[in-house]
């Protein structure tokens, strides 16, 4: 044991990461698409847009499950990286300024998924 949890724990860890993120990340599309969950209409609609919400719905769907995790959290990643520097950096050098964080966060995580796999509790695993 090298921390406060079990090294054995580390794959379950992994896959519960990839479960919140998912989930996280396909409200991003549920909300650009269907309009839920929101306090008000989503974003207005733009071939653009309905792209990002296909792939964060759909992506967020199969990162959820945990089905070709590696190939869909590529994709993803690419997505975010694509997201932060058109709608983002224009803004500015700073992502907590420009509004970019979440974009540059998920590119990461996705890219972690891309080379790491999906960790425990994915139907990759089967």
């Amino acid at each position: 044991m090298r921390g406060p949890l079990p090294a054995a724990w580390t794959p379950y860890v992994h896959g519960l990461l990839r479960i919140v993120a998912a989930f996280l990340y396909l409200a991003h599309g549920s909300q650009k698409l269907l309009g839920y969950p929101s306090d008000g209409p989503g974003p207005p609609m733009s071939a653009l847009i309905g792209v990002a919400g296909a792939l964060e719905l759909g992506g967020g769907l199969l990162l959820l499950v945990g089905l070709w995790t590696r190939p869909v959290a590529f994709l993803l990643s690419g997505q975010m990286a694509a997201a932060y520097f058109m709608a983002h950096a224009p803004k500015g050098f700073w992502p907590l300024l420009n509004g970019g964080e979440l974009a540059a966060l998920y590119c990461f995580v996705w890219l972690f998924f891309a080379t790491a796999g999906p960790g425990a509790l994915a139907l990759d695993r089967r």
